[in-house]
C-alpha cells in the first residue's frame, strides 16, 4: 500500500500512529474503490430486484422479518444510526477518535460492506481537515460494544451531532459545512456498515 492510501488490507500500527498522532493525511486506495464499486453493484442489484435482503430491505435484529418499502430504505439507514446514538460519558480523546475514524474507513475500504468509495472519501475528508465527531466514552448496544460509539460517529457524517473543529464544538453539519464537506444521504445498507463490523490493523498480505 502506498503511503497515506487506504485499501482495507494493509494497514499497519506505525501508519496508525502517523494519521492519529502526527495528522497524516489519507486517501481511498484506487484499487480499493474499484472493490467497493463491485460491491454496491450487488446491493443495487438486490434493491432492485425486491429480493429480501438483511438490514437492505429489512428491519434489524428482531425485526428481521418487516419488509422494508423501496421509498424508506433511505430513512431505514438514517434512523438505524439515530437509534444507537445512546452513548453517555465524558467524549473520547482526540487520538482515540482519529483512530476510530480511521479503522472505520479502512474496514469499508476491504470492499466487503456493500458501500458506495464516497462513505470512505468522507471518512478521510474528516481525518484530514480535522473534524471530529463527539463520541461519548461509554454505552454499547446488545453484545456489539462499539455500534454506540460509531452512531455518534456516523451521525456526523450525515450532518448531525456533534463535532469538534478548530477547537469549538459545533453541531455536525455546521463543522462539515465549514471544513467544505458535503454530509452523506446514506443508501441502502449503509448506516449498517457504518456501524457494525470488525475494525482493526494488519500486516499487509502482499
Amino acid at each position: 500500500m502506498k503511503s497515506g492510501e487506504i485499501d482495507g488490507r494493509c494497514l499497519t500500527f506505525d501508519q496508525l500512529d502517523d494519521v492519529v498522532f502526527s495528522g497524516a493525511e489519507v486517501a481511498l486506495a484506487a484499487a480499493a474503490r474499484a472493490g467497493m464499486e463491485a460491491s454496491r453493484a450487488v446491493i443495487e442489484r438486490l434493491v432492485a430486484s425486491g429480493e429480501v435482503a438483511y438490514g437492505v430491505n429489512t428491519g434489524f435484529g428482531a425485526m428481521a422479518a418487516v419488509r422494508i418499502s423501496a421509498d424508506q430504505i433511505r430513512r431505514l439507514q438514517l434512523n438505524l444510526i439515530r437509534s444507537h446514538a445512546c452513548g453517555v460519558g465524558p467524549p473520547l480523546s482526540e487520538p482515540e477518535t482519529r483512530a476510530l475514524l480511521l479503522l472505520r474507513a479502512n474496514a469499508l475500504a476491504k470492499g466487503l460492506s456493500g458501500v458506495r468509495p464516497i462513505v470512505v472519501e468522507v471518512l478521510c475528508a474528516m481525518l484530514n481537515r480535522r473534524v471530529h465527531p463527539v463520541i461519548p466514552s461509554q454505552g454499547s448496544v446488545g453484545a456489539s460494544g462499539d455500534l454506540a460509539p460509531l452512531a455518534h460517529l456516523a451521525l456526523v457524517v450525515v450532518g448531525e451531532g456533534e463535532a469538534l473543529s478548530g477547537g469549538e464544538k459545533l453541531p455536525g453539519g455546521e463543522a462539515l459545512h465549514r471544513a467544505g464537506i458535503a454530509p452523506l444521504t446514506l443508501e441502502a445498507k449503509e448506516g449498517l456498515s457504518l456501524l457494525n463490523g470488525t475494525r482493526g490493523c494488519s500486516r499487509c498480505s502482499r
